[in-house]
């Protein structure tokens, strides 16, 4: 991020503003993955589900999440799902209105069919791919969006991949390095992410990985960033995975993204994935990178974490939000993840 994106962000912050914003633009999925978070019965508070929302097709999406945006004014948008190519339509014909607003978008997808030649032109845009491990185990957990079909849809584009890690691929060794050789020397990766499992408190999934195998997974990805250079992942924020933000309220990501649902009026709490995540558990690349930007110090001896969270309780004050009530541990530390 640039100097110059950072004080727009820091500007929001204080204006008691997100600078992010995340949209699951439509309840539709072809797919059907085990673990997937945005369809769980608790991803919107209980009650309603993502498949059981109202959502919009058309030219009332586009001009749905053309009003949604120019009222938050995010700095960086994220469209998920669903699936979000299920509108292809719509999503070319508000991409190029996105991006005139000097707005940052992410598009995340299956990858499950072609994507409009010219995003792979479109600066400010970051096509993300799901992609769940090698080619035997993620062509069974996420048909129809197959390895042959990923394949022939990111023909001509420029896009991240982004994996995350489970239980199971980290019962074999070798495995995020056997991902990384099939998938980094095609010139449609810009670059390769990966998150780990993220369970919901209480949950007893095959996905989530034990004490053992998140460690043994760091320390996979602290030598395979050295080695493959696409694996856009930085050391400070790898060691993070090691010590995840203990609450909503400890985590940067959590504080600075909102998060809406098909409806385009339904607030997904307290984060993207919504209901009660196992925060202790969190593998969410974002929440990592922020808190890794959180953990610098300025001047070898100010964190950043400590000023944004000044900034945070200013911002609510300016706007009249509820302030940030600090739980037991953040009460002793403003935030946990700058300890150590």
């Amino acid at each position: 991020m640039k100097t110059a994106e950072v004080v727009k962000a820091w500007g929001r912050i204080l204006r008691g503003q997100s600078p992010s914003l995340s949209i699951e633009i439509t309840r539709e999925c072809p797919l059907r993955c085990p673990g997937c978070y945005a369809y769980g019965d608790d991803h919107l508070g209980g009650g309603a589900t993502l498949r059981s929302l109202s959502d919009y097709k058309g030219q009332a999406l586009v001009e749905g999440v053309l009003e949604l945006v120019d009222r938050m004014r995010p700095l960086h948008l994220s469209i998920v799902g669903g699936d979000p190519l299920v509108r292809y339509r719509e999503l070319e014909q508000m991409m190029p209105l996105l991006l005139q607003r000097g707005i940052h978008v992410q598009v995340v997808t299956s990858a499950f069919r072609p994507m409009a030649p010219e995003w792979a032109r479109m600066e400010r845009l970051n096509v993300v791919v799901s992609i769940d491990g090698l080619r035997a185990e993620h062509d069974v957990r996420r048909a129809p969006a197959t390895y042959d079909r990923i394949l022939k849809n990111i023909s001509g584009q420029r896009i991240t991949v982004h994996s995350t890690v489970t239980g199971q691929m980290m019962k074999r060794p070798g495995y995020l390095r056997e991902f990384l050789e099939f998938w980094t020397p095609r010139e449609e990766i810009r670059k390769v992410w990966f998150s780990l499992f993220t369970p919901q408190k209480g949950e007893v999934l095959p996905e989530i990985l034990g004490p053992e195998e998140r460690e043994r997974a760091i320390a996979d990805m602290l030598v395979l960033r050295k080695e493959f250079p696409k694996l856009d992942m930085p050391e400070g924020l790898i060691r993070q995975f090691a010590r995840p933000p203990h609450s909503p309220r400890e985590c940067v990501f959590a504080l600075t993204t909102k998060t809406v649902s098909a409806d385009l009026k339904t607030k997904i709490t307290p984060c993207q994935f919504g209901g009660n995540p196992d925060c202790d558990s969190c593998g969410c690349i974002a929440s990592m990178g922020l808190a890794a930007v959180a953990a610098h110090k300025l001047g070898g001896v100010i964190p950043v974490g400590a000023i944004f969270r000044g900034s945070i309780r200013i911002g609510n004050a300016w706007a009249g939000n509820p302030p940030v009530a600090p739980d037991s541990a953040a009460a002793e530390s403003p935030l946990r993840i700058l300890q150590g």
